[in-house]
């Protein structure tokens, strides 16, 4: 079968963008979403990722058009598991450990959040991507465990505390440090699970499990 002068093209593209290691790409992900927690989108340039990870501006055009298509991929890369393998046996369990889980990473991902700022109202990809790495992942996984606790019976599928749970655990990591001036660390967010979520659910402390401290 003829070659067509666009699959050259293209196969030409594909070569140029394969030169960099799955590694190298990561080291690049790494450095220009920490730049942006530190600066802010607006602030951070090619040229600053450039000299950042010790190589050329024509390194990273090759790769990636624009900053925007190259946030986006670094945002999209680091999309996590979620809590999917959380199952601790009873919903109060697995809350505790959906919070501790957020506060282990709310001061990093609260940070790139802030920092994209303005930039993810006014750009719907870079919008989407934040979306499909800090969001989307937990979101699922978080339904997922409600709805074992619905399944189990310890929860009424009906509850009307359940579809806000999402929002409470997200709210309070993402608030936190605007009325107090601290992050959400693990024990703050457990001990909101503990104080606030349960008792809205209906759902007791554990017999003999004090409140985190």
């Amino acid at each position: 079968m003829a070659l067509r002068a666009e699959d050259g093209v293209r196969s030409e593209v594909s070569s140029r963008r394969s030169k960099i290691t799955p590694e190298r790409e990561r080291e690049f992900f790494d450095a220009v979403l920490e730049l942006i927690r530190e600066h802010g989108y607006e602030a951070v340039t090619m040229d600053g990722v450039a000299a950042a990870t010790r190589c050329s501006k024509s390194t990273l055009y090759r790769q990636w058009k624009t900053k925007t298509q190259f946030v986006a991929a670094a945002l999209r890369a680091s999309r996590r598991g979620g809590f999917a393998a959380i199952d601790t046996g009873s919903l109060a369990g697995d809350l505790r450990q959906v919070a501790a889980s957020l506060g282990e990473v709310s001061q990093r991902d609260t940070r790139l959040s802030q920092a994209l700022g303005h930039a993810i109202t006014a750009d719907s990809d870079l919008r989407d991507a934040l979306r499909e790495a800090l969001v989307d992942p937990e979101v699922v996984a978080l339904r997922a465990i409600l709805r074992r606790g619905v399944d189990r019976g310890e929860v009424p599928e009906d509850h009307p505390a359940l579809p806000f749970v999402p929002d409470m655990l997200f709210g309070v990591m993402r608030i936190r440090p605007v009325l107090s001036a601290r992050y959400a660390d693990a024990g703050h967010m457990v001990r909101f699970v503990e104080s606030a979520v349960l008792p809205s659910l209906g759902l007791d402390q554990d017999p003999g499990r004090p409140p985190a401290g």
